[in-house]
């Protein structure tokens, strides 16, 4: 197991994702880079989604930063549960700046199978720091 949104987290990722192969993404998250910056106890992360996974780093073509802790974020890679999500951007655990359009696109939108498989072997790899 590695600590979420260590380095080895991110290669794990990496190689889990190049096993799944094609995810068959819908449109609104195939198309979609968000940059992500976490701040926490544990140090500052930054770090963009694309392709439907969370990469390390900041993305210069990204058009929305989204702020927000640790717990939220692991829920949003491991979970991607919609309703959640939408709920902490409701009560202020997510602030967003930049462009919104994106995330309205991803209110309707909803990860292929292929997608959730690869979530459920993400989280099960995936240890809290």
């Amino acid at each position: 197991m590695a600590v979420f949104l260590t380095d080895a987290w991110f290669e794990e990722v990496d190689t889990l994702a190049r096993d799944a192969g094609e995810l068959n993404l819908p449109p609104a998250l195939a198309n979609m880079v968000i940059n992500v910056k976490v701040s926490d106890g544990n140090g500052d992360v930054e770090a963009h989604f694309a392709n439907g996974l969370l990469h390390k780093g900041l993305n210069p073509n990204a058009t929305t930063t989204l702020l927000l802790d640790r717990d939220v974020l692991q829920s949003i890679v491991t979970d991607f549960d919609t309703n959640e999500i939408m709920g902490a951007f409701m009560s202020g655990k997510i602030r967003v700046e930049g462009d919104m359009s994106q995330l309205m696109a991803l209110q309707t939108a909803r990860p292929s199978d292929e997608q959730k498989q690869l979530f459920k072997r993400i989280r099960d790899v995936t240890q809290m720091a």
